[in-house]
């Protein structure tokens, strides 16, 4: 995902309100997320669907890998003459 430009893609929710189909352009356009403010604070983002997809696929990745790295921690691994004959066993005949 781009890294939002901070001197265009920060915009209070009033701005948003008033543009909303300006920015989502400008999001899909440039594929930098949209950071809206309210009161002067940060509320919400937006941004452009294929990107939160990518984002999301990038952290189901690191749980993943995460959950290897627990898994290996707490000894339960398999070498991989283990794992294919389990594997073998379980999809034989099918």
């Amino acid at each position: 995902m781009r890294r939002p430009n901070l001197d265009e893609d920060v915009q209070p929710v009033s701005e948003f309100r008033a543009n909303a189909a300006k920015f989502v352009q400008r999001v899909r356009e440039t594929r930098r997320p949209l950071v809206l403010t309210q009161h002067g604070k940060s509320a919400a983002v937006l941004m452009d669907v294929g990107e939160y997809e990518k984002m999301l696929d990038t952290i189901e990745l690191l749980r993943a890998v995460h959950e290897g790295e627990r898994q290996i921690e707490a000894g339960q691994v398999v070498d991989h003459d283990e794992a294919m004959t389990r594997l073998l066993e379980k999809y034989k005949g099918r």
